[in-house]
């Protein structure tokens, strides 16, 4: 854990938050300042600070996060209709936490244009 990420702190229960899934490797909770109807973000319960720090030995790791935003996203009821999946890496690629986090975003049509 890294005492000063407010996901870790997330993840050991110190900061609420809600919770739409869990399991011993990761944690998804909704956005609290979401950009559409449904926006979850998951994270691995291990401290990563972002994708660039991805190693070749957490491919599975990695592709986890796509099955379970997938999964959610029909659990969320948006699979049907689509979904938006973002994850920000570094100061100009938009990362505000320094913990990786996976956006799962959806309930409403989305902006084709990026950037």
């Amino acid at each position: 854990m890294a005492e000063e990420c407010i996901f870790c702190r997330i993840v050991a229960g110190e900061i609420p938050s809600d919770i739409v899934y869990q399991d011993g490797d990761f944690l998804a909770f909704r956005d609290i300042m979401p950009k559409a109807p449904t926006h979850v973000l998951i994270i691995p319960r291990t401290h990563i600070t972002s994708a660039a720090e991805l190693t070749e030995g957490q491919e599975k790791l990695a592709g986890r996060l796509i099955i379970i935003a997938k999964n959610l996203a029909e659990k969320e009821g948006i699979a049907e209709n689509g979904f938006r999946l973002v994850i920000n890496c570094g100061s100009e690629g938009g990362q505000i936490v320094p913990h990786l986090h996976l956006h799962l975003i959806g309930g409403r049509q989305m902006d084709a244009k990026l950037g």
